[in-house]
């Protein structure tokens, strides 16, 4: 066996204790059944990479997908189990359908609670149209967003390690239980990308549906200013960042006319512990231990993720990206610090930053991102190729940049059809 054959199969055997140790430690049903799930298809996975055979690695990547997602995520919507926020994504977009509002005017649980904004709520709008049919379950169409993003990315070099990375843990999970940050992740990267190729249209088309799904996606327009900047010019970054929030304002501010107090309670002030009620978003993390300590540990909290975030800003001044991969890698860093420093988190949050970093490692060419813009068209690039080709006969030619003529050069004879002046 080769060297990358023993890395492969060593990923998937921690793939497999990753997986195996959910149904142990985790209180959460739909988390168990996926660890049983994953642990046995990553190690099939493992077995398969080993097997003495052809394109084992695309075998033991096919074998984790039946094992760590189909099956488990199959399971998961036939019994109706999953993490609380496919619920509050069905119920979103039954309520956008019927009241032209995602939000309870008046909730009085957490569950009732939907801490995202109006563009999530269209991924829950299937359930609300099919029915009890499984493919109006939110997580199908939040997986679909997530693929569609990633398979209009990966180059052709890369789609092996954009298939390992998708049945991986860290996609496989959330994924099957939930499957409420894929479609960010996805289409964040896609902005990211697109900003890359220097296309600031498409790239502000991206991140406004991001950021009409979840506030936490708006410090991403810094990001995308700065890469489109340094790439296309600032007249391309003022075109994508316009973009980018004339759309996503458009998105959401019928639903901010219609119930301007829900939408701030329910998506500001509740996931940053300062609503009616409790968040469950309760980790031990930095901000969250200094919040706990009383009203000046809150603000001491929000000061620390303010000044992080002029870290991040200033940063994007001083060195700005200048590929997707840089500018994932900085976006990720500036949310990591803000889930870190927030007064109220979870370790899941982490997950989006994670995936972000994977993604740019992965998706990036073998020769380095396939995403700049080619500097010549395939014709010109055919005449490139022709001229630096040697000359067949005894004497080198010369390029016409580098001729130079001791002579006048003769004027080329008169067509048959050009007209003759009157002095000839």
């Amino acid at each position: 066996m080769t060297k990358r054959t023993y890395w492969w199969c060593g990923g998937w055997l921690v793939a497999a204790g990753w997986a195996g140790a959910f149904p142990v430690v985790s209180g959460l049903g739909p988390h168990r059944s996926w660890g049983l799930c994953a642990a046995v298809g990553y190690l099939a996975a493992a077995l398969a990479v080993v097997v003495p055979r052809r394109r084992g690695r695309e075998v033991s990547v096919a074998v984790a997908a039946v094992g760590a997602v189909l099956v488990p995520l199959l399971v998961l919507v036939l019994d109706g189990r999953g993490q609380s926020e496919v619920g509050v994504i069905e119920r979103s977009g039954s309520l956008l359908l019927h009241t032209g509002t995602p939000y309870l005017a008046d909730p009085q649980t957490v569950a009732q609670y939907s801490p995202y904004l109006p563009g999530l709520a269209l991924l829950g709008l299937p359930r609300a149209l099919l029915g009890s049919s499984p493919l109006g379950d939110a997580r199908l169409w939040c997986a679909a967003v997530f693929l569609v993003c990633v398979l209009r990315t990966v180059p052709a070099g890369r789609r092996l390690g954009a298939a390992a990375l998708t049945v991986s843990p860290v996609v496989a999970l959330p994924l099957c239980v939930s499957g409420v940050d894929l479609p960010l992740t996805g289409l964040l990267w896609l902005a990211l990308v697109r900003a890359a190729e220097r296309r600031p249209v498409a790239a502000g088309s991206a991140l406004a549906a991001a950021c009409a799904m979840k506030w936490t996606a708006w410090p991403a327009l810094a990001v995308l200013a700065a890469l489109l900047a340094v790439g296309a010019g600032r007249r391309a970054a003022l075109r994508g960042t316009a973009v980018a929030v004339g759309a996503a304002t458009l998105a959401v501010l019928p639903v901010a006319l219609r119930a301007p107090g829900p939408l701030v309670e329910q998506v500001f002030a509740f996931p940053t512990g300062r609503g009616p009620l409790p968040t469950p978003a309760a980790s031990p993390l930095p901000g969250r231990l200094l919040a706990g300590l009383g009203p000046a540990g809150w603000y001491a909290a929000v000061a620390l993720l303010l000044l992080a975030g002029l870290a991040v800003g200033a940063s994007l001044l001083t060195r700005p990206p200048r590929t997707a991969a840089a500018a994932a890698h900085r976006l990720a860093l500036g949310l990591a610090a803000a889930f870190l420093l927030a007064p109220a988190g979870r370790f899941g949050y982490l997950a989006l930053p994670l995936v972000l970093v994977l993604l740019s490692r992965s998706l990036t060419a073998p020769k380095g991102l396939p995403w700049a813009p080619p500097s010549s068209s395939p014709t010109t690039s055919r005449r490139v190729r022709a001229a630096s080709k040697p000359s067949s006969g005894p004497w080198p030619t010369a390029s016409p940049a580098t001729t130079s003529w001791s002579t006048p050069r003769p004027s080329p004879a008169p067509s048959a059809t050009m007209p003759l002046s009157p002095t000839r």
